[in-house]
């Protein structure tokens, strides 16, 4: 079945151009659907996590796999301060301080390529680190014109890593071929962030279905694109998931694979909750939403063009590959189970806007959004009064010009140093007695902004910073840990569930 895809990413919200994919070529149809398999930056951090990935691989090429990975472990964030230094004026160093990244892939391509392959590897190094050095030289002279290069530079931490990820898959035997991302995601010009273009199906599909049809593995890097115009732009942090998914939309591929350094999608986050645990089964909605409200492992747009073809999307562990994972499917195929996990976002900042105004009068809210459009700032969270609004912010490097503005339509409140903690699973709406159950558990921290329904998936609120951590690992012990708490895993209703 096709689907109707790609989309367009625009400002925080989703939305859709409606455009139908055109048909697979006459010899793509009988080739079994592809597997997209994409393995982050600390699956590729050194060679003995290349051989890994290797013998995953490998051991999946019955699958037809197409291959996305990340930069090596590290490498973007120097990448991004490299520019940094650049549009300080000091081209040199910035170039210099890439070295160490540099030399780590000539040093795993030592460990692991044969003498033709390493030195025709060193030889691509070599190149890349002249263009980004000439790169540099230009941001220092004109540093206006740095986010079209900046993406042109952050992109080599990709390319490398898919060449030499090629080359790896070949010296254990695969017919691996490195592609290059930019023949196949076509993006608009909103550098660093950018957003797919209906052009993406048919050049990725031009591009790649030759090469699954003749057996071998494309490899590709992720979160690189390339305008109208042949300009290098890339989808933003974390984008290689999304460009995975964007890939397997385009091929309606069999299943989206996210290969990291974790067992799957946890019910909390390790660091914070010892006896996190992996969970085998969730649905669109609650991955998104575990996506948006924190969680590491996915990217949030990662699971859109999953869910419009209807794409399972499995989360696995490169480095316990044997292990299950997680398996992200439609709702009537995921488990109703009450609670799936517990989600947070650290260091959000709310903001309260008062008015009498607001009081049966229309036109309040638009008036307070726009100043939100205007100075580009997402919202996350929305609670409203009579008289007043409190929303939350993740992103707060405009709020000085957001105070004065806010300012004209009412009294603004602000405050720092929040944390959203959001409760997910498909069970919460038909389960009574949840959000007394929660509250009752955290009864001695102040919470506000409670959000339930606005999702039937999500009962969302907002603590403070310090009191987070302290909450989260209640309310795991709560839903996941108590002895009866495995009634309630097990889908009984809360009634039937001891007190």
């Amino acid at each position: 079945m096709l689907c109707d895809w790609p989309f367009l990413f625009m400002s925080d919200k989703l939305q859709f151009v409606g455009h139908k994919a055109p048909p697979l070529s006459a010899h793509s149809k009988f080739v079994m659907k592809p597997t997209i398999m994409k393995f982050g930056g600390t699956s590729v951090e050194d060679a003995s996590a290349f051989r890994n990935v290797a013998a995953i691989v490998k051991s999946h090429v019955r699958l037809r796999p197409v291959v996305v990975v990340s930069a090596i472990g590290g490498f973007t964030n120097a990448l991004l301060a490299s520019v940094q230094q650049a549009i300080g004026g000091d081209a040199r160093a910035a170039t210099k301080s890439l070295d160490h990244f540099l030399g780590r892939h000539v040093a795993i391509a030592l460990d692991l390529l044969n003498l033709e392959s390493r030195v025709a590897f060193e030889l691509t190094v070599a190149v890349a680190r002249r263009e980004i050095r000439q790169l540099h030289k230009i941001i220092a002279v004109h540093p206006v014109t740095h986010r079209p290069l900046q993406d042109e530079i952050v992109a080599s931490g990709e390319q490398l890593s898919a060449q030499l990820l090629a080359a790896v898959l070949r010296e254990h035997g695969l017919a691996a071929r490195y592609v290059d991302a930019r023949r196949c995601l076509k993006t608009d010009d909103n550098y660093g962030s950018a957003a797919p273009l209906p052009e993406t199906t048919p050049a990725t599909r031009a591009e790649l279905m030759p090469l699954l049809a003749s057996t071998r593995i494309p490899v590709l890097g992720g979160f690189i694109g390339c305008t109208e115009k042949g300009v290098t732009a890339t989808l933003g942090r974390g984008g290689s998931d999304y460009s995975a998914a964007i890939i397997g939309a385009a091929l309606e591929a069999r299943e989206i694979q996210i290969w990291t350094d974790v067992a799957g999608v946890l019910t909390a986050d390790p660091r914070i909750v010892s006896n996190a645990r992996t969970i085998p089964v969730l649905s669109y909605q609650e991955a998104a939403e575990l996506a948006y409200f924190g969680a590491k492992v996915l990217h949030p747009k990662t699971i859109q063009p999953a869910i419009d073809c209807r794409i399972p999307v499995r989360v696995c562990n490169s480095r316990a590959p044997a292990e299950a994972g997680t398996l992200i499917v439609a709702e009537s195929e995921a488990t109703a189970q009450t609670v799936k996990a517990i989600a947070y976002k650290n260091g959000i900042t709310t903001v309260q806007v008062t008015s009498a105004r607001m009081l049966g009068a229309y036109g309040f809210l638009r008036a307070l959004f726009e100043v939100f459009d205007r100075h580009r700032t997402a919202v996350d969270v929305v609670t409203t009064s009579e008289v007043s609004v409190s929303l939350s912010l993740d992103d707060a490097s405009a709020l000085p010009q957001l105070i004065a503005d806010l300012e004209q339509l009412g009294a603004v409140e602000v405050e720092e140093h929040r944390t959203i903690i959001s409760i997910i699973g498909e069970g919460l709406r038909n389960t009574a007695g949840i959000a007394a159950r929660v509250f009752s558990e955290i009864s001695d921290i102040n919470v506000a902004m409670i959000s339930v329904g606005a999702s039937s998936v999500n009962l969302t609120f907002m603590v403070d910073e310090a009191r987070a951590a302290d909450a989260i690992r209640r309310l795991h012990y709560v839903c996941f840990e108590r002895p009866e708490s495995a009634g309630k895993r097990a889908g009984l209703a809360a009634e039937e569930v001891p007190a």
